[in-house]
């Protein structure tokens, strides 16, 4: 029925008067009924959807991972949806790109120095050698084995004297307890009870010079030499590297011509040279630092040796008055007796 009035109406003529206005249709109103229920038909099915709209917003929820930019002018709109969630795709995928760069780069890096290494161990490649450094290098590898073997000595000397020590400080107690408890060997427990105690406070005063000397020579081993030798390992893997990409240019060289093979070869200078200026830079890095090592060495080993010599003589010759001027000397200060803190050898 709706489908007839709305066809009636479509066909029907509206006359227009001389002013412009539409005339009147008293014959017949069908076009008018027409319009009301095309505007009842519209609200039935507008407010059905919306309805339905507003169900599923409630249900589900707005869509947080959609943005919506409305832009235009007058007379009409334009909208387009960006997704937040692309957005931390694309950061997500440029990240990854890098680190594939990353690891590409590593890994023909240490393909190309896997290969140089394999080549000088078989004897088909060549290597930088620098004959004068390579040899104070090796000097400084032995003279830290015997420093090592020196203050791995020293430990257990003042381990042993220690422990002399503490039996003599019991012994000393021991006597003196039985010289009054003995009133017929009163003087002599007496004389030994003494002669314990003062054995037992001049070794605790070479203690402290022994101890001061291990102290010295552990950081001369174990942080000024073994930094120079970190240093030398870096030198070392750098030298390394160079050659790499050094017989890699040369490889290069000897090969076609082309664009591809000069484009390439460009490359490989440019790689040549960066790894050039960081083995120079390097080496020039072990130069200075053995030098420094060997003033420092010299310097700090006359005044531990001195004062290793001075403190034993002193001892062992009964000398208590020469071994604590040698302790003045060295300005080595021993812990006051009955101090809550643990003896230096308890800390090592």
């Amino acid at each position: 029925m709706t489908d007839s009035i709305m066809s009636k109406a479509a066909t029907m003529e509206i006359p227009i008067n001389s002013n412009g206005d539409t005339g009147t249709l008293p014959e017949d109103d069908s076009l008018e009924q027409a319009a009301n229920l095309q505007w009842s038909l519209d609200e039935q099915v507008g407010s059905s959807r919306g309805t339905r709209d507003l169900q599923q917003v409630m249900v589900s929820g707005p869509n947080l991972n959609e943005t919506s930019i409305v832009s235009g002018g007058y007379g009409g709109t334009a909208e387009g949806i960006i997704s937040t969630s692309s957005i931390k795709e694309e950061a997500s995928r440029g990240v990854a790109v890098e680190k594939i760069e990353t690891v590409k780069k590593w890994s023909l890096n240490t393909y190309k120095c896997t290969k140089q290494m394999i080549s000088e161990r078989f004897g088909r490649g060549s290597r930088t050698v620098d004959l004068e450094l390579e040899a104070q290098i090796e000097v400084l590898r032995d003279t830290k084995k015997k420093y090592e073997n020196v203050l791995r000595l020293a430990r257990a000397l003042t381990n042993h004297f220690y422990n002399m020590v503490q039996t003599q400080h019991a012994l000393g107690d021991t006597f003196a307890d039985l010289s009054q408890k003995s009133p017929e060997l009163r003087d002599e427990f007496g004389y030994n009870a003494e002669t314990q105690k003062l054995l037992c406070k001049n070794g605790e005063t070479l203690l402290g010079a022994v101890n001061f000397f291990v102290s010295s020579i552990n950081t001369l081993v174990n942080k000024t030499m073994e930094d120079s030798l970190m240093t030398i390992k870096m030198y070392e893997g750098a030298r390394l590297e160079f050659d790499a990409y050094r017989s890699d240019l040369e490889e290069l060289s000897l090969g076609p011509k082309d664009a591809v093979a000069m484009a390439r070869i460009d490359a490989a200078q440019q790689q040549y040279q960066v790894q050039k200026d960081k083995y120079e830079r390097l080496r020039s890095d072990v130069i200075i630092k053995l030098n420094f090592l060997e003033e420092n060495k010299v310097k700090v080993m006359h005044k531990q040796l001195l004062l290793f010599h001075n403190a034993i003589s002193a001892y062992f010759a009964g000398n208590q008055q020469q071994l604590e001027q040698t302790l003045k000397q060295f300005n080595i200060k021993l812990r006051p007796p009955g101090a809550d803190k643990p003896s230096w050898l308890e800390e090592q």
